[in-house]
């Protein structure tokens, strides 16, 4: 079939059952636009190529497909960076094609040329410059390949814009075969029987989950081994939703500003199983002092992972659609043998449950973060999407909204990247046309990307954008009042006369405002009823700290608990 490099690109989009793109133009992708016209293929057009990224983040994050995401050459590819490094941090499945100046003039300085390859090698799988039209189709095989197999990541395609318009015979790959490159999915089921032999003999175990769960799609299996052993788990930020928010075993997240009882769990266990995680200095506090008493085991699909932070004493390389399910064989024949041996374990963890659990000061006068987030959770019973930019609010979401399904939480958590929530909530909304999709985001990180508040409204998008309007950069400001002196070096937000309602009215959007606590609820229905998008301006008090917090350089039980009973 003789066809264009433009029309192949299209046609190997569908062979890899893509939907939607997310994408702007410019002039060394018009030839690529002018084909996906010609196709009337499904395409989001965004206000900026960095909503463009994030949204095919969001899509990713959401569906569990790869996202995909077109730019033009210079600005428009550059423009992507923030959002490849984003993906790439929190392991996300995603292809970028870029164009790219024409052949001869490659190298030259051309106008609008730059060397996206050499920027986003740091940043992605793997990427590649296209200069030959009969490369596409094995190019495009390759990177949808790479970014969805093993652990997943960004891969970026820069394709020379004479490329786009030169014919070939087309004929798309059945398989990919790449020397250096097998990820490995089962791995040595003799290390899982040393595994099982640990748990046999751990007085304090403990189960540690993390994003890999979520990305592997293995939360039943995790549930099926938790509820096997008895033992209790903990969770980082991107492993939220992964188990239900009140099983019974569940502790909460660990971390800064990770629970009593996980932090606890975590500096008292004598065994930890840590199962796809990346032992992220967020996590750990101190690190000579993390989970100092226990021996450690790692569950990862990247062998580069073990021993990179934390040192383990068994390593379990491969997918976690394996791993999960050939330990739990194991535990089902001792399960009873293995509760009764942490009886006494499991009573002291109860009571760091009971004794300090998340709390925050009501007060009658001001809306506090914790109960917005709480409400929410009430009335959306924990099944919404939810999606967070990044600062206190994505702190107050993780600690008070009770997630109970996988792929519920949308949130920048290795680059934290502020303006990434609204974008991402429109691409999780177009890949999930039919969940609830909410957007908690704060005043100042709405403003990075709020352009995008007019594509929610162009294709109806029902997004709820919930705006934490404390006037200042929360989080930052409240490293600085702990430990900079109370020293707001340009944190305060006084000064701006953005009004969010008449922001969001003017890109036709639906604008409400919570002042006073006892308008919360009717206001919240309210947006949820509306079936557009609506955007909430929530005032909440702008001295307020989100709590516990274990200090920078502190072990994970100093944490500051702090407040009174909410």
């Amino acid at each position: 079939m003789e066809i264009t490099g433009a029309e192949a690109i299209i046609e190997s989009l569908k062979n890899e059952d893509v939907d939607v793109v997310f994408g702007y133009p410019g002039g060394a992708v018009l030839t690529l636009y002018d084909a996906l016209y010609k196709a009337n293929f499904n395409h989001i057009l965004t206000k900026h190529e960095q909503g463009a990224v994030h949204a095919a983040d969001g899509y990713a994050r959401a569906t569990g497909k790869v996202g995909v995401v077109i730019a033009t050459s210079g600005p428009g590819a550059t423009n992507l960076v923030t959002g490849i490094a984003t993906a790439y941090m929190d392991s996300i499945p995603l292809v970028a094609i870029t164009g790219q100046v024409s052949v001869p003039l490659i190298g030259r300085d051309s106008f609008q040329e730059a060397d996206i390859r050499g920027i986003t090698t740091p940043i992605t799988k793997h990427n590649y410059l296209v200069k030959k039209v009969e490369d596409l189709p094995g190019v495009i095989k390759e990177a949808f390949y790479i970014a969805r197999t093993g652990r997943p990541g960004p891969v970026v395609i820069d394709i020379a814009k004479d490329v786009f318009a030169a014919s070939l015979d087309y004929h798309y790959p059945k398989e990919v075969k790449l020397r250096g490159y097998r990820p490995v999915y089962a791995g040595d089921l003799g290390t899982i029987d040393k595994v099982f032999e640990e748990l046999r003999l751990a007085k304090k175990p403990l189960l540690f989950v993390g994003g890999g769960v979520n990305l592997s799609d293995s939360s039943e299996e995790l549930k099926s081994l938790i509820e096997q052993t008895g033992f209790p788990v903990i969770s980082t930020l991107m492993g939220l939703g992964c188990i239900p928010f009140d099983h019974p075993q569940f502790l909460g997240m660990v971390g800064m500003h990770g629970t009593y009882a996980a932090n606890m769990a975590t500096t008292e266990c004598d065994l930890m199983v840590g199962i796809g995680v990346r032992f992220d200095d967020r996590v750990t506090g101190l690190l000579d002092e993390f989970a100092a008493k226990a021996k450690i085991i790692h569950f990862d699909i990247d062998p580069a992972e073990i021993n990179k932070n934390v040192l383990t004493h068994l390593r379990v390389v491969g997918d976690m659609k394996w791993s999960i399910p050939a330990l739990y064989l194991r535990v089902q024949e001792v399960s009873s043998e293995l509760k009764e041996h942490i009886v006494e374990w499991i009573e002291k963890v109860r009571v760091w449950q009971e004794e300090k659990s998340l709390r925050y000061e009501l007060d009658t006068e001001l809306v506090m973060p914790q109960a917005v987030v709480e409400k929410v959770s009430q009335l959306t019973q924990g099944d919404a999407v939810i999606v967070t930019d990044v600062g206190q609010h994505q702190m107050w979401v993780a600690q008070y909204y009770g997630f109970r399904n996988p792929r519920s939480l949308l949130t920048s958590g290795g680059l934290g990247t502020m303006g990434y929530g609204l974008p991402a909530a429109l691409g999780a909304q177009a890949g999930l046309p039919n969940r609830t999709v909410i957007l908690f985001v704060g005043d100042g990180g709405i403003m990075m990307n709020c352009q995008e508040l007019a594509v929610a409204a162009e294709y109806n998008f029902p997004i709820k954008i919930l705006i934490f309007n404390n006037q200042c950069l929360g989080m930052v400001a409240q490293w600085q009042r702990m430990f900079y002196g109370g020293r707001y070096s340009h944190t305060s937000l006084k000064g701006s006369t953005t009004d969010f309602v008449k922001l969001a009215e003017a890109m036709g959007v639906k604008g409400l405002r919570v002042s006073k606590p006892e308008e919360l609820s009717r206001i919240l229905e309210e947006a949820l009823a509306i079936p557009g998008p609506v955007v909430v301006d929530i005032r909440i008090p702008e001295m307020l700290d989100v709590l516990p917090m274990v200090p920078a350089g502190a072990r994970l039980d100093q944490m500051i608990i702090g407040g009174k009973e909410g």
